[in-house]
């Protein structure tokens, strides 16, 4: 492995470490408060990019992208916690009306 692989794997753990964080607080607090659905969006299509750019390199590794693509599973997960916690946010406000 080259350095610059070893410090590409470095962040993208570093990132996979924080993001079951975020997933498990999106699920606990059911609220889109504090949530960023186009912040969401950006990070979910740079790793759709960061896949797409492996796929394509003649010589990628594969434990680079299997980092990737989980990173980019759990910001889907957190973006379909969003989705159910912007409903109950909705509901909330139409009983409180």
């Amino acid at each position: 492995m080259e350095d610059f692989e070893l410090l590409e794997v470095c962040m993208m753990v570093a990132f996979g470490c924080s993001w079951p964080v975020n997933v498990v607080k999106s699920y606990r607090m059911r609220t889109t408060q504090g949530k960023s659905l186009a912040f969401l969006l950006l990070i979910f299509a740079g790793y759709l990019c960061g896949i797409a750019g492996k796929l394509l390199s003649p010589d990628y590794k594969w434990y680079v992208l299997l980092f990737y693509i989980l990173n980019c599973a759990m910001v889907g997960v957190d973006l379909l916690l969003y989705v159910r916690n912007a409903r109950l946010d909705r509901t909330a406000d139409r009983r409180e009306q």
